[in-house]
């Protein structure tokens, strides 16, 4: 997105900050979208066509030395007020940055859930039901991330939140490790435990993507390990892209999730994306067989959206 400078507000009161503020600036980005979704039999989407709309005010200045940014996302009536994503950043410089997410952060790990190049959805999106055999970590509102990047190319992350009645017995927290130091390579690994029922269980990934030119393939590896029951599962993501021209990608993946009883979830996408300036058409086409580990729902469905950035 083209990022449109509104205010420079300079000399804030003192009596807002323990601190002095020696400028902010405020800054608003917004995007929207048509979509069209359809072949999906269980889709809830009314006719197929939805909408997509958000506008984000970011107001960032520096605090006793310390690069701080509150932001919020407005995203559309079914959100209660218009407010979705909303964040404060504390910029630590060469010690990292800390991020408190109100609503809508990502953990360590479920940044790094899936990886696999794409030129639009997942191979698992779009058909409904498909998305629950994702191991994805957890992240719930009111947390806290802290990611730092060292220049060998190594990255870590680390995020927690607090045991909250309504959502987990204990409180969570996870780690990512991620590797950037060779020229096109990136290979990650992730980690955490999920307690929000009485059972815990511990979550893991880890992936590898190698670019050349304009080909990126990549392979992904996660495990659901819960400490009773019969929910274990494994997961096996791969995929390849190609970027045609500046503006044209496409794609294909695949998505296996294997269970310790009964079929196999087995999932494959293929994606295409061209880009003309601020706007981008999109689509892909998907297959699920056996979701959700029920021999008896096996479906497809396809996705296409115009978007605009502004």
């Amino acid at each position: 997105m083209n990022k449109l400078t509104k205010i420079g507000l300079t000399a804030l009161a003192s009596t807002l900050v323990a601190g002095s503020v020696s400028a902010a600036d405020l800054s608003v980005t917004g995007g929207a979208s048509i979509t069209f979704g359809g072949g999906d039999d269980n889709k809830t989407t009314g006719n197929g066509w939805s909408m997509g709309d958000s506008v984000t005010f970011t107001a960032s200045g520096d605090v006793n030395d310390i690069g701080v940014t509150l932001s919020y996302e407005m995203d559309g009536a079914e959100n209660t007020g218009g407010l979705d994503d909303h964040s404060i950043t504390f910029d630590l410089g060469d010690a990292g940055t800390l991020v408190f997410a109100g609503h809508g952060g990502s953990s360590a790990l479920s940044a790094i859930d899936d990886k696999m190049p794409a030129a639009y959805e997942e191979p698992w999106a779009v058909v409904t039901g498909a998305s629950a055999a994702v191991v994805n970590g957890d992240a719930e509102n009111n947390m806290f991330k802290y990611t730092y990047a060292h220049e060998s190319g190594l990255s870590v992350a680390l995020a927690y939140h607090n045991a909250a009645a309504a959502t987990s017995v204990e409180s969570y927290n996870d780690f990512s490790l991620v590797y950037t130091g060779v020229d096109g390579l990136e290979v990650g690994y992730g980690a955490g435990t999920v307690h929000d029922t009485a059972v815990e269980s511990d979550e893991s990934t880890m992936y590898a993507t190698y670019a050349m030119g304009g080909l990126t393939v990549g392979v992904q590896s996660s495990e659901f390990d819960p400490e009773s029951g019969t929910t274990e599962r494994d997961t096996t993501g791969l995929g390849i892209s190609y970027q045609v021209n500046d503006d044209l990608s496409v794609s294909y993946g695949q998505h296996t999730t294997e269970y310790n009883s009964g079929d196999d979830q087995e999932a494959a996408a293929i994606g295409i994306a061209y880009t003309m300036g601020s706007m981008s058409i999109s689509g892909s086409y998907h297959s699920v067989d056996n979701i959700a580990n029920t021999s008896t729902d096996d479906r497809t469905g396809y996705e296409v959206s115009v978007s605009f950035a502004f």
